[in-house]
């Protein structure tokens, strides 16, 4: 089974659902025309699936290499797919055109993400986090700072990370010991160590640039007191070449469970030569830029993983022979019939593909709101854009990597006994995968997050904006029965998910606990109905093409998926609803000591 990247889908979302082309008088989008995201998505398309795809497998069975001079080998083939991504050109997508990026919207470069995870998530995590280290950068260094590193991260010359965790800290940083002592000549030492840094070390780039949190002596303690640092592996010389060696060290490599082909660093600075960015004790604000991208993109590799495990196992259904349809032989002439007759393997496959092209869509139009977020002349729309971009955000990264895991869980089903083996790439999806519900911070408190800051934020501005757009579109087609079973579904769904909010409102003010046991059950709700708005999109989209005389079987396909989403999981909005209003009490009455 080759992974085939879904450039079709892609063209689909961008020309018909999402319209690039109307936002054509905006200088950001100036340059997507669909010619050329035409092209694009069929460049990326051969790239990921000819030179990434073909070292998945490579990656997992090798994985890194450290060495006691605090280097690590990165796997066969990796440092020459790296240079042809490189090559062509496919970092500085969405990079400004001041630092040598082709400045196209985010929206397009999340095609070319989404196919590059699915390819290979191990490899695709070294860029990743690259772009997020350019963008905190980009927002908060200084232009001294900007001009020297924004290009070279920008072309991926350069690779960058984000060094937060410590031994004893995760999400809660306000713990965390790493310390800058100033010099007085615009320098910091910095010494502390941090672990689980992806991509912290690597034979792929000329350098490294470490965006470190840490404290400065004598600032407050707890969050308030945390500034953030350029830590690069090379000192930049006059020239602003690689230099003289940093005492950044790479002690070791954490041994994972998937996504072996990344570097998983304990990194130890000692006296560490570092800059500040941005403001002292300021320096979760421009973390927070980095975060959130990285969290969008962790939603991301959910879907792209559960792309390539669906496809593995479509593949299989297909060939493997076992039983016969109990509506009668299909393969009357074989010994038995494929596995894909039978009800519950198509069951496995349509939830599959219904669950990873409606959070595809989902993926597209939260990028589209992030651009037009900056891009719009209109303050309404830019406005909507943040508020969406922050609302959004914890249920893209938890949602989309729940349901994610739950594919390729289905997949490894889908296969049988061969799927638990390493003959087949199914273990390998499943267990890559399971990290993104983790990293980034934990699901449990991306719901935590949506419920306790996101929803509340600037009065429920998000959330309002978004049921007004949800009653906007339903109106407007209530009367349209071809699209009917969509716009019905919608809005129940928007109707339960209206009434959790309130719930939530009035019982999570009085008991804090409440809140907290509903979180989840809120946030699949939240994404449940927001993959209905993107299936009645798609649904429309679908019928306007049949209406317009094209008879590509695509569009049909579309519309038997999307009805299949409505029918089949839409309705877990209502056991989710029913669930968070049990509150919390049984959930907290049993002492600690009971379990």
């Amino acid at each position: 089974m080759t992974y085939q990247a879904p450039v079709r889908d892609y063209a689909f979302l961008l020309r018909d659902v999402l319209q690039l082309e109307r936002y054509a008088n905006l200088p950001a989008f100036a340059d997507a025309s669909m010619d050329t995201i035409d092209a694009i998505l069929e460049e990326a398309g051969k790239f990921t699936s000819e030179v990434l795809a073909p070292l998945n497998g490579v990656g997992d069975k090798q994985g890194c290499v450290w060495s006691p001079d605090f280097t690590v080998k990165t796997p066969d083939g990796f440092k020459d797919a790296y240079a042809k991504l490189v090559e062509g050109g496919w970092p500085a997508l969405g990079s400004d055109p001041a630092y040598g990026g082709q400045g196209l919207p985010h929206v397009v470069n999340v095609a070319f993400s989404e196919m590059s995870s699915s390819a290979n998530m191990a490899f695709s995590m070294y860029p990743g986090l690259t772009h997020g280290a350019y963008s905190a950068i980009h927002v908060g260094g200084t232009q001294e700072q900007k001009d020297l590193y924004l290009p070279k991260l920008a072309s991926f010359q350069w690779a960058g990370t984000m060094n937060l965790t410590e031994p004893h800290c995760g999400t809660d940083l306000g713990l965390l010991r790493t310390k800058a002592v100033p010099q007085g000549d615009g320098t910091y030492k910095i010494t502390g160590q941090k672990i689980w840094i992806s991509g912290g070390e690597q034979d792929l780039t000329e350098n490294i640039v470490h965006l470190v949190l840490a404290r400065i002596e004598g600032a407050p303690q707890g969050t308030r007191g945390i500034s953030l640092f350029i830590v690069p592996k090379f000192i930049p010389d006059a020239n602003g070449n690689p230099g003289a060696r940093n005492s950044v060290k790479c002690r070791g490599l954490e041994e994972k469970m998937g996504i072996h082909g990344n570097a998983t660093c304990v990194i130890s600075h000692e006296e560490a030569t570092g800059w500040l960015i941005g403001e002292e004790n300021r320096g979760l604000n421009l973390m927070f830029v980095m975060m959130n991208e990285a969290r969008l993109g962790v939603g991301l590799q959910g879907i792209a993983q559960a792309e390539a495990a669906y496809q593995a196992a479509a593949a299989f259904a297909k060939d493997r022979l076992q039983g016969r349809s109990l509506t009668g032989p299909k393969n009357a002439d074989g010994p038995a019939d494929p596995i894909i007759v039978h009800p519950d393997v198509r069951r496995m496959l349509m939830d599959a593909k219904a669950i990873v092209e409606g959070g595809r869509a989902f993926m597209a139009w939260t990028a589209l709101h992030g651009d037009l977020s900056h891009a719009s002349p209109d303050e309404a729309v830019q406005q909507k854009g943040r508020d969406y971009m922050a609302l959004l955000t914890p249920v893209v990264k938890a949602f989309l990597t729940d349901r994610g895991f739950n594919v390729c869980s289905d997949a490894m089903q889908v296969h049988g006994g061969s799927g638990f083996t390493e003959h087949f790439p199914a273990s390998q999806y499943l267990r890559d995968v399971r990290i993104a519900l983790i990293y980034e911070g934990t699901n449990g408190v991306q719901a935590l997050d949506l419920v306790g800051r996101k929803l509340a934020a600037d009065g429920g501005r998000g959330v309002m904006s978004f049921f007004a757009e949800l009653d906007a579109f339903i109106a407007e087609n209530e009367k349209d029965e071809s699209l009917k079973p969509f716009t019905a579904g919608l809005a129940t769904a928007k109707a339960e998910l209206q009434e959790a909010t309130m719930w939530l409102m009035q019982n999570g003010l009085a008991n804090p606990d409440n809140a907290g046991a509903a979180s989840t059950d809120y946030l699949h709700l939240f994404g449940l109905t927001a993959l209905a708005y993107m299936w009645s999109l798609q649904a429309k989209a679908a019928l306007a093409r049949i209406a317009g005389g094209d008879k590509d079987p695509f569009y049909e396909t579309k519309l038997v998926v999307g009805r299949y989403y409505v029918e089949r999981l839409l309705p877990e909005t209502s056991s989710r609803l029913a669930k968070l209003k049990t509150g919390s009490d049984l959930m907290m009455k049993l002492p600690a000591e009971a379990f």
